[in-house]
């Protein structure tokens, strides 16, 4: 069964507009990364500083792969000027 994350970056005012093409930029690797079925970006319309990342994984041992990768990379490093506090991943279980 597939895995399913979310994960929410809270971003400082002003700054989901200059966060998100850096985002969407890196998404082309995370399509790319071994397990990755799909990811959708999302922008709440009513506060633009907070992003979503809607994602579906093979397993959730591909997703924490690839969030170590990330952290390894210093993607999270990058982002985190950007940010009014951490950001927050959930793990979702189908009940269907």
């Amino acid at each position: 069964m597939a895995h399913t994350s979310m994960a929410y970056f809270p971003c400082a005012e002003g700054m989901g507009a200059t966060l998100l093409p850096a985002l969407m930029e890196a998404l082309a690797d995370t399509r790319a990364f071994e397990g990755n079925i799909s990811i959708e970006t999302y922008l709440d319309q009513d506060n633009p500083d907070r992003i979503l990342l809607w994602e579906k994984w093979e397993t959730r041992e591909h997703y924490e792969a690839y969030l170590a990768w990330r952290m390894e990379t210093g993607m999270m490093d990058m982002i985190g000027p950007f940010l009014d506090g951490a950001p927050e991943f959930v793990h979702l279980g189908a009940q269907d």
